[in-house]
């Protein structure tokens, strides 16, 4: 498979507004990175920081800003067959501009007019040991063709910025089209993605927002998820966002949700715990299905992270959610065990995560899900299912963990997450498992098991 190494630029509208200040604190945000800080924390504070920078300009910042982490390897390689390794680049404030100006002739496709005002940048974010003509030179110069790698792992790894030795885990696991798609898919700006509430109303809400002129699409592998077909974010704006008719949730995080309703049944009216609730986007869809005579149990080791869901719960005017401590599982119907994971799904939208994560962490993820699932499953009562879920595309911390279970646990039996669930669905489906995969399924990769707890 032939895979072009340089990319075609993006479209403008998706950018936002470049700007000298908006350039600035999209550096500010990487060199955070680069000293150890995570994309987001680091991305926050560089914009609470730029005062007076206008909408488009804070999301040209968030842009540049993942961009400049989802890919690293390849812009490195760009400066290498320009003269300037990083051998040659000591400071780590010149690494982060050597990217910057390169992602912007690169990504963008712009040349030295529109390049040169955005880096003249304040002190300390430009230190004077890049001059002007350096960084000219890296936007007018041929770039070079690469030797083209014998290995396909190579020139994935290369094309996509991903590390080597992950590169090779996935290409253990995935036929090359489908690591090639998936790869891409994970080095993308990912698209917005929506639930609409209530179920079943997909179609009406669609209908009010082209009334107030803002262009979205059903997306078909999940039952009422759609996605904004133009780079605006009026969506943010209309009537159906404003009265909570629209909840912003991946498609495969949507899938999770509805692999918790037994095949041929219903949530209402039962009682579900979400004992990894996060920041509440999972509990909310629980919440929805469970209506107001069921009730969702919500907990999360992160005491942060539950505040992030209390107050969603509260915007939704959800009564049927509380936050016990500890969450009592024999009384529940099902139980969503969302594991904290490598996170290998979620890439496109923590592209600064896959420099980070190494062989030694997903071993220790795999023993932490199944200490948790083993946990769970001492809890619950006879007929109450587990669903076991992550955000990972590795199969160290999916079905493996699954398989170990159950080989431990005889008196569970897994159920097969997919059935009855109509033919537009099933894309996500594999066997038994959920296993929502970009492209073929939308947005992030996330995989789910079903377990049901024996009679007796």
């Amino acid at each position: 498979m032939e895979i072009p190494l340089w990319p075609s630029p993006h479209d403008p509208s998706r950018l936002g507004r470049p700007s000298r200040r908006a350039a600035t604190a999209a550096l500010e945000t990487h060199i955070a990175v680069l000293k150890g800080d995570p994309l987001k924390a680091a991305l926050a504070n560089a914009l609470r920081d730029a005062e007076g920078l206008g909408g488009q300009e804070r999301r040209f910042v968030a842009m540049a800003s993942r961009e400049l982490s989802r890919h690293m390897r390849l812009l490195d390689l760009a400066a290498r067959l320009l003269g300037h390794s990083h051998a040659k680049i000591v400071m780590t404030e010149d690494q982060a501009l050597v990217r910057y100006t390169l992602w912007r002739r690169i990504f963008c496709g712009e040349g030295w007019t529109r390049i040169g005002p955005e880096v003249r940048l304040p002190g300390p974010v430009r230190p004077r040991t890049l001059h002007d003509a350096v960084l000219e030179g890296l936007v007018t110069k041929p770039l070079p063709e690469a030797p083209a790698s014998e290995s396909v792992v190579e020139r994935l790894a290369t094309r996509y910025s991903f590390p080597g030795w992950l590169t090779q885990r996935l290409a253990d696991v995935y036929p090359e089209a489908t690591l090639a798609g998936l790869m891409a898919s994970l080095d993308e700006e990912p698209a917005l993605h929506f639930r609409v509430r209530p179920a079943g109303t997909r179609d009406a809400v669609l209908a009010a927002l082209a009334e107030e002129g803002v262009v979205a699409e059903a997306v078909p592998s999940s039952p009422d998820a759609l996605r904004v077909a133009d780079a605006s974010h009026r969506i943010f704006e209309t009537k159906m966002m404003k009265s909570r008719r629209l909840q912003v949730q991946d498609v495969g995080s949507q899938l999770i949700v509805q692999a918790c309703i037994p095949a041929g049944g219903s949530l209402e009216g039962l009682t579900v715990a979400d004992i990894c609730a996060g920041a509440g986007g999972k509990t909310l869809g629980l919440a929805d299905a469970v209506g107001a005579k069921g009730r969702v149990l919500a907990g999360d080791r992160s005491k942060r992270r539950l505040a992030d869901a209390r107050e969603r719960v509260r915007e939704f005017s959800l009564k049927q959610v509380t936050f016990p401590h500890p969450v009592p599982l024999d009384a529940v119907d099902v139980v969503l065990v969302d594991a904290p994971c490598s996170g290998t799904g979620s890439l496109a939208r923590e592209p600064d995560q896959k420099w980070k994560l190494t062989a030694k962490a997903i071993k220790e993820f795999q023993t932490t899900q199944s200490a948790l699932l083993a946990e769970v499953a001492a809890q619950v009562k006879p007929g109450a299912r587990i669903v076991y879920a992550t955000c990972s595309v590795l199969p160290e911390e999916n079905d493996r963990v699954v398989e170990g279970f159950l080989a431990k646990h005889p008196g569970f039996a897994l159920e097969s997450v997919g059935e009855g669930w109509a033919p537009e669905l099933q894309v996500g489906v594999d066997g038994p498992y959920l296993r929502a995969l970009p492209p073929r399924v939308p947005g992030g990769g996330f995989f789910a098991a079903r377990l049901v707890r024996k009679p007796g």
